[in-house]
């Protein structure tokens, strides 16, 4: 996929837990680890809005777009 889900450089940066950011974001603990395995299909804006006020950063050091290798 080429968009690389970035949420946990951003966690140890500010030495915070999964666990913390569900909670201050209110959402469950299991969805913030599925955002970090990227195994999700889209981020509500609101969402994203949340986590970029809490770890106070940009969208862009959360999300990367990284394109696919093409095929040889």
């Amino acid at each position: 996929m080429p968009i690389i889900v970035n949420l946990d450089v951003m966690l140890a940066r500010r030495k915070m837990r999964s666990r913390e950011l569900a909670e201050r974001i209110g959402i469950a603990e299991q969805n913030v680890s599925l955002l970090k395995s990227g195994k999700v299909k889209g981020v509500r804006f609101d969402t994203l809005e949340k986590i970029c006020e809490i770890l106070q950063c940009q969208p862009g050091d959360i999300l990367e777009y990284r394109p696919d290798e093409p095929a040889k």
